[in-house]
């Protein structure tokens, strides 16, 4: 499978985010199309990781198929050959569909992450551990890093198009989208990761914490959107391995964190655009990562036709 970059199919790209172009398909559909692109403390590196977008539209789709039953959502389907046969104006461009792309219902989007925390890491703990707070408010008292929470922690952010997203209040979250939206909002999210994080045990994956996107389709009716519980958006830790009081090793892009840290500390890298240079064993590792989450959740390989 040919890593991509950036992508061009005959179709008004609408939006372009850091891993993800977004495609129009008429006025009730959009295509998203998921690159190799890959990012880390907000800056996007100039080398792509093999398999990368593949690997974030399948876990998506598996999830979607998954959850059909907990929430209604947005993808209507995630094969190269049923796009192209609803969208003939693809069918001279598989290779670029097969594996990363997904035709989705086309939503109004709520400007709010939906982040759900089942136990205390990242962010949330360096805040905790310098104020006993999440995003302003008390939380119980004696928490150690990665343990569970008593009952997973709804911790909504305002979504930002650069840089970090920020954490607010639920009371915040209700002045931006309304009180009945926003629990709307929240117990769908609740919803989606009970279920998942029950079906992602069972597996042998703990979900640390993850964060959901919602739209509202014409009709009204709200449903999820964007990518579900994968290692860009969650929190994926080895529950062989779990242990709190610690941080935890993770199924995500954590060789690529590590090296750009040492780059850091060296002084060869400010932390800015430009990136520095990966290499080849850098790259390697990180898409090595990523298929082993898509194995370890689904029970499969990985197989792109």
């Amino acid at each position: 499978m040919t890593t991509m970059a950036t992508s061009d199919l005959p179709l008004p790209k609408i939006g372009r985010g850091k891993v993800r172009d977004i495609y129009s398909v008429g006025d009730d559909r959009v295509l998203l199309l998921t690159t190799d692109r890959i990012s880390a403390f907000d800056v996007v590196m100039n080398e792509t990781i093999p398999m990368k977008g593949a690997v974030l539209t399948q876990i998506s789709a598996w999830w979607f198929n998954q959850l059909g039953g907990v929430v209604p959502h947005h993808m209507i389907s995630a094969d190269a050959d049923e796009i192209i046969g609803q969208v003939p104006a693809l069918a001279g461009h598989r290779a670029a569909l097969a594996g990363r792309a997904m035709l989705c219902r086309r939503t109004t989007v709520f400007p709010i992450e939906c982040v759900i925390r089942g136990y205390i890491s990242g962010s949330a703990w360096k805040e905790y551990a310098a104020s006993g707070t999440l995003a302003g408010e008390k939380l119980e008292a004696g928490l150690r890093e990665s343990q569970k929470f008593a009952e997973p922690v709804f911790s909504p952010a305002t979504k930002a198009e650069t840089g970090h997203d920020e954490n607010i209040t639920i009371a915040r979250m209700r002045q931006i989208i309304g009180e009945e939206d926003a629990f709307t909002l929240e117990s769908m999210t609740r919803a989606v990761y009970t279920q998942g994080e029950e079906i992602a045990r069972e597996a042998g994956i703990i979900i640390g914490d993850t964060k959901f996107e919602f739209g509202r389709e014409s009709n009204g009716r709200i449903i999820l959107i964007d990518e579900v519980m994968t290692p860009d958006s969650s929190r994926f830790w080895a529950a062989d391995v779990y242990k709190p009081g610690q941080p935890q090793p993770s199924f995500d892009k954590q060789p690529l964190r590590d090296y750009l840290d040492i780059e850091r500390r060296a002084g060869r890298w400010n932390g800015e655009a430009p990136p520095p240079r990966l290499p080849p064993e850098v790259i390697d590792a990180t898409s090595k990562r990523y298929l082993e989450a898509y194995r370890r959740l689904t029970g499969t390989e990985l197989v792109i036709n």
